[in-house]
């Protein structure tokens, strides 16, 4: 099998794997700002009230933007069923970005260096299908804030919806 768009048993090999393809016409982009007020290092879900953006955005069939405007504070996906593994995620993290490191930044404290570098590895986005107004999230799958630094911060996550308008909405 080559691969080429030509080649009928590729295709009927993919066909046999990819569920029935939605077209939607994006009718919408919808965003509003979520302020979330961290209590220092660690992750704070923030599921929910994504839910309810997309929700009130009135969201059919599309994708969710998430975006947060710092570099000390990260968003991401991630296991929401064992507490366990967000704590075991902040070990890695402070292994791999620790303080005290002999970092040439400091002027925002020791924590801070090692907190851009934690953002750097982990990211300021997300993208998640919505399907039917519903994030396509797997299962015991989160949307978290990561904070990195040691103290409280008001953290802002932009979110931005594309899509189509859910119907008999």
């Amino acid at each position: 099998m080559s691969g080429r768009s030509g080649d009928t048993r590729c295709n009927k090999n993919v066909m046999n794997r990819l569920s029935a393809i939605v077209v939607t016409v994006p009718e919408l982009i919808v965003a509003a700002t979520l302020a979330v007020e961290t209590r220092g290092e660690g992750f704070i879900e923030i599921t929910r009230d994504v839910e309810d953006f997309v929700a009130a955005a009135g969201a059919g069939d599309g994708i969710l933007l998430l975006f947060i405007r710092h570099t000390s504070a990260s968003l991401v996906i991630q296991e929401n069923a064992d507490p366990d593994v967000r704590t075991d995620l902040g070990t890695a993290l402070n292994r791999l970005a620790p303080v005290g490191a002999g970092w040439v930044h400091d002027t925002e404290g020791a924590d801070d260096m090692p907190a851009h570098v934690k953002t750097m590895l982990t990211g300021v986005s997300l993208h998640i299908p919505v399907r039917e107004g519903a994030l396509e999230l797997g299962n015991w799958q989160g949307v978290y804030v990561a904070e990195h630094r040691a103290r409280p911060h008001r953290r802002d996550v932009v979110m931005q919806y594309v899509g189509g308008r859910r119907r008999g909405a």
